[in-house]
């Protein structure tokens, strides 16, 4: 019988010198680390730029993630739906169809912190053998993708209904990874979905201890497609500081 096939996914390095072979290696596996560029905020919005060049479409707020003794962050996909009022215009801030995120490094920890990046699209193949039923949900349920978040300012009142595969319209798989999801509102199932979806993130923690890790040096920035590719990263001790961006290309959903 043939070894199963790994999840994890080590990316390579390249220069931002040369932004063709970073984009041949993330659309080869799903993510990319790019070096050479100071850790700049302004670094960051061109690394987008290098990477995507003119498929780029929407970049959303910066955001800065300061820890000190951090916690492990388990394996997710960016996407959140934030839209917000500035001088009387709905604005958005975040987006669910959030196609790529950069990772920026700009104080690595003392020690620990090192990330992990695991296929989902290889995950989702691979269930429809290993948890028929997992699959069967994950690719025909509906949820409401943060409705565990219900409290936060800013959030729609009105739920987002998707499933966790999905495919855009020209063809993309998406595959989403949030702990924010929860059952439709006097959903039938409600029930099997919350046995379902506490089996998805069981499923996905335990799939964390066999990946391998990788860590980010100052200034490298991590760029994954956030349709294809979780990431987490392991606990920490010391300050540990990074820079989020999360955009739209021109491949994102609608």
């Amino acid at each position: 019988m043939p070894a199963p096939r790994s999840l994890g996914v080590v990316p390579a390095r390249a220069d931002h010198a040369y932004p063709g072979k970073a984009r041949d290696l993330l659309a080869q596996d799903g993510a990319v680390i790019l070096t050479g560029l100071d850790p700049s905020a302004d670094a960051l919005v061109v690394a987008a730029a290098l990477i995507h060049g003119s498929r780029l479409r929407h970049l959303f707020p910066m955001r800065e993630r300061r820890t000190h003794d951090g916690d492990p962050v388990h394996l997710h996909a960016d996407s959140f739906d934030i839209v917000v009022d500035v001088g009387g215009r709905p604005v958005r801030r975040r987006d669910p169809d959030e196609d790529s995120v950069l990772i920026q490094c700009v104080t690595p920890p003392a020690f620990g912190g090192e990330s992990f990046v695991a296929d989902a699209y290889r995950f989702v193949d691979d269930t429809a053998d290993t948890d028929p039923e997992l699959w069967e949900f994950l690719t025909t349920i509906d949820v409401d993708l943060y409705g565990a978040w219900t409290g936060i300012r800013g959030l729609p009142a009105t739920p987002r209904v998707a499933r966790h595969v999905e495919y855009t319209r020209t063809g993309r798989r998406i595959v989403r990874r949030t702990d924010g999801a929860v059952p439709l509102h006097r959903d039938p199932a409600t029930e099997h979905i919350h046995v379902m979806l506490d089996r998805y993130r069981h499923t996905v923690h335990d799939l964390e201890r066999s990946l391998p890790r990788f860590r980010l040096e100052e200034g490298e920035i991590l760029v994954l497609d956030n349709y294809r590719c979780w990431h987490g990263r392991d606990p920490h001790t010391g300050d540990r500081l990074v820079r989020i961006l999360t955009l739209l290309t021109a491949d994102a959903n609608g």
